[in-house]
C-alpha cells in the first residue's frame, strides 16, 4: 500500500479522528509573549526574557482550550544559549503564573534552529491570523 491510500484508508475510517482532546505544543517567546531581542556584546542576537510583555489574548485562546480538556505543553528554547536550565525554569514559571497562564507541561531548552520541519506544526501567525 501506497503513502496515499494509508491516507486515503485512514480518512475514510469512521470516527478516525474523532477524540475530542488534543495535545497542543506551543513555544513561549513570540506566541504567547513579546521576544525582546538584542544584540550581544559578540554580535549574537538574543532575546531578554525578563523583558517580555504577555499577549493575554493569545493566552485566553490557549487557557480555554486546556479548560475544554486539551493538554496545553510549553516548550521554550529559553535556556538553550546559556545553559542556564534552572534560572530560566524559574522565571518562566513565575512569568506563566503571574500572566495566568494555565499548562499541563512546561519545558525550558528547546533546540535552537532556524527552520523547524514538521507535518504537524503551524506558524503563530497563520494559527492567529489576524488577531
Amino acid at each position: 500500500m501506497t503513502n496515499n491510500e494509508i491516507i486515503k484508508t485512514i480518512n475514510d475510517s469512521p470516527n478516525w479522528n474523532e477524540n475530542p482532546t488534543k495535545s497542543y505544543m506551543i513555544d513561549i517567546d513570540g506566541t504567547i509573549c513579546s521576544l525582546e531581542l538584542y544584540k550581544t556584546k559578540e554580535g549574537r542576537i538574543d532575546n531578554d526574557e525578563k523583558l517580555a510583555k504577555p499577549f493575554y489574548g493569545r493566552i485566553a485562546h490557549f487557557n480555554k482550550l486546556y479548560d475544554e480538556g486539551n493538554e496545553i505543553h510549553y516548550w521554550t528554547a529559553r535556556g538553550t544559549s546559556t545553559k542556564d536550565y534552572e534560572r530560566k525554569m524559574t522565571l518562566t514559571k513565575k512569568q506563566l503564573d503571574d500572566w495566568g497562564v494555565k499548562y499541563t507541561t512546561l519545558k525550558v531548552g528547546k533546540p535552537a534552529y532556524d527552520v523547524w520541519i514538521d507535518d504537524k506544526a503551524w506558524n503563530v501567525n497563520n494559527y492567529f491570523g489576524d488577531r
